[in-house]
């Protein structure tokens, strides 16, 4: 009976972890990665703009 106690103890822990698993992961959505690449390319203009206004003020 010992024994059954010790194989029942990873097999409730197992079915706990896939629950708490399930849980925690109930409230992720799929997200692409529009919003990254739309603010990366914002980034990139304004390094652009600003790099941009360095040289026409080195210049003169």
């Amino acid at each position: 009976m010992a024994a059954l106690a010790w194989l029942l103890i990873p097999f409730v822990a197992a079915i706990g972890a896939g629950l708490w698993g399930s849980w925690a992961n109930r409230t992720r959505k799929m997200r692409g990665d529009g919003p990254e690449l739309d603010g990366y390319a914002r980034f990139r203009a304004a390094m652009e703009k600003s790099a941009g206004m360095e040289r026409s003020h080195s210049g003169t």
